[in-house]
């Protein structure tokens, strides 16, 4: 048994050494390219080989393990970045930057509002008792889209589009079953099942790797000195890593975390014998209900608990 663990154990510890320390040995793998490149190709490189070619066996070992260390501790501290790398990007900002933020927060639920029209038109036409035309789905396709990744109340918008869809993921289950996800998340996360609580790192994973990625292409521009190719290498990754690969791997974080609630928001009323709504109309004002007592107890004498399982 304890052998099958420790065993677990250390293909997850090889995985996670392998996701932060890849990104970091092609970052300084294409550092060292361009250091060779200035300072006259390869015969530079070759001058250090050569060097660690005549030293000891002990020398050439500490010298190898000294570099690996380098490049792991490089892709630990980057990778610690994500979480609040990710803040910036969804557009929680420091106080100094408020006007900024409640400026294109407001540009993008302004946008948001003119778009309601053109959805509730598209909308129509696609639920009309004649069959819509392809330009029709399209259009109402394209539009749904942009709804699902935004809130659906303007005071809820943040001045990005990574921020807003991750809000609107955060306020579905709200305006769905009156349930808070922000202060639920942590009582429903341990009832899940294993399977999904899986996927849900997953998907963290993988938004965070974008997030890293683009960090690693900002620092990317720092070797600028050494050849000009650095700078537009690093700004299109950071780029392209932030309008593109973040929002569509935040998009797909969303999703989980609001099927999560969707298919098991039930462990939240079962395991404190809370009673199941009755229908779907009076789920929003129980969920409420819940959320309240969740976060801050009730001596209320309703609801009355239902009896233990069993």
């Amino acid at each position: 048994m304890l052998g099958a663990f420790w065993d677990a154990v250390g293909g997850k510890l090889a995985d996670r050494w392998a996701a932060v320390t890849a990104p970091a040995l092609v970052f300084w793998l294409a550092g060292l390219a361009a250091w060779t490149r200035h300072r006259g190709d390869l015969h530079t490189l070759s001058e250090q080989t050569d060097w660690l070619d005549r030293q000891s066996p002990a020398v050439q070992t500490a010298a190898i393990l000294t570099v690996l260390l380098a490049v792991a501790a490089s892709g630990i501290l980057v990778a610690r970045t994500a979480t609040p790398v990710l803040r910036l990007l969804e557009g929680y900002w420091p106080a100094w930057a408020g006007p900024l933020r409640r400026r294109l927060a407001g540009w993008l639920a302004a946008r948001a509002t003119a778009d309601q029209d053109a959805w509730q038109a598209a909308y129509a036409r696609v639920r009309a008792p004649n069959t819509p035309t392809t330009d029709e789905l399209a259009v109402y396709t394209r539009l749904e889209r942009r709804r699902r990744r935004r809130p659906a109340a303007s005071g809820y918008f943040l001045p990005t589009p990574i921020g807003n869809i991750l809000r609107a993921a955060e306020r579905r289950p709200l305006d769905k079953y009156g349930l808070d996800a922000i202060i639920l998340w942590p009582r429903l996360w341990p009832a899940l099942p294993e399977t999904t609580r899986a996927d849900l790192l997953a998907a963290r994973a993988s938004l965070d790797a974008a997030v890293t990625t683009a960090v690693w292409g900002l620092l990317f521009c720092a070797f600028t000195p050494f050849t000009w190719l650095a700078l537009p290498v690093g700004l299109a990754v950071a780029v392209g890593s932030v309008v593109l690969v973040v929002p569509a791997r935040a998009q797909t974080f969303g999703d989980l975390v609001e099927a999560a609630y969707d298919q098991h928001r039930v462990l939240l009323y079962t395991q404190l014998r809370w009673p199941l709504p009755a229908s779907p109309a009076a789920e929003r004002a129980e969920g409420a209900r819940l959320t309240a007592y969740l976060w801050r107890g009730s001596d209320d004498t309703h609801p009355t608990f239902t009896p233990p399982p069993g």
